[in-house]
């Protein structure tokens, strides 16, 4: 039989612990920020670096173009449009707050880290177990959508929004902060969504979620996926199926993780009969 909690504590008490987590994650966020913000010139070459057509992702979609004969727009040196700032505070505002971005992306195992060690004193020893991986499998799904955003919403996006035009009379000339903000956007966005495989795990856990129930609305969620992928990306048929494929792939997965935790929950509950 599971052991239960062994240790109880007051609402208070929990509220306290809490806060201590949320310190340390919070210095651990501070300290990465803080390292980024003094290598500021490698922080902001990658973040510049979908501005430039010599980007991984523009050389392989130019190859891939000229190999079946389409004209494009990812061939060239680099996108038509200048990143300008308009406000006194606007460049030491968009250094502080990269910073922090960073800082956050770099530091998530650790945060993941303090989140596990709030909740696992509440678990029984077997639930420990089962969720040994839990921060190095929500690292890694997180670390790769921040590498989808990066290698390919963000350039989709850029390309897509830095080389639109009205009228020919009409040049782009792009905010920092506004560039800044969809090279963000676009990163965080993958990163949490690339997080569902985890989601679905601890809402089938606690009985909130079934496989039966992702299967009846697969197609509710395949609709809800075409929308996401068009709020995170530009409004093109080809960008939004280049989205859309992972994220419907992770949904698929979802599936699959909630009927092994329904089926070891079902073991579980024959063995204790």
């Amino acid at each position: 039989m599971d052991e239960a909690p062994a240790n109880e504590m007051s609402f208070l008490d929990h509220l306290e612990d809490l806060r201590w987590h949320l310190i340390r994650a919070t210095a651990a966020i501070l300290i990465t920020g803080t390292l980024a913000f003094i290598f500021k010139d490698f922080v902001f070459g990658i973040i510049l670096g979908p501005k430039y057509l010599d980007f991984p992702t523009y050389r392989f979609l130019c190859k891939a173009a000229t190999f079946i004969g389409v004209n494009t727009n990812f061939c060239g040196d680099e996108l038509p449009f200048m990143i300008q700032n308009r406000t006194m505070a606007g460049q030491f505002s968009a250094h502080i707050w990269t910073s922090i971005t960073a800082g956050l992306v770099v530091s998530f195992p650790y945060v993941i880290y303090e989140f596990w060690k709030f909740i696992s004193p509440g678990l029984y020893d077997n639930e420990r177990k089962n969720a040994r991986g839990f921060i190095i499998i929500s690292s890694l799904l997180f670390f790769l959508g921040v590498l989808f955003g990066y290698y390919v919403v963000s350039p989709l996006s850029i390309n897509f929004l830095g080389t639109y035009q009205v009228a020919d009379i009409v040049e782009n000339q792009i905010d920092l902060g506004s560039y800044i903000g969809l090279v963000r956007a676009s990163v965080l966005a993958s990163g949490l969504i690339f997080e569902l495989p985890i989601i679905i795990y601890f809402l089938t856990k606690v009985g909130l979620v079934t496989p039966e129930f992702l299967k009846k609305y697969r197609k509710y969620a395949l609709v809800l996926v075409l929308i996401l992928s068009a709020i995170i990306t530009p409004p093109d048929i080809a960008s939004q199926i280049i989205v859309s494929i992972p994220v419907l792939i992770l949904y698929q997965v979802s599936i699959y993780i909630s009927k092994v935790v329904i089926r070891n929950q079902q073991k579980k509950e024959n063995a204790n009969v």
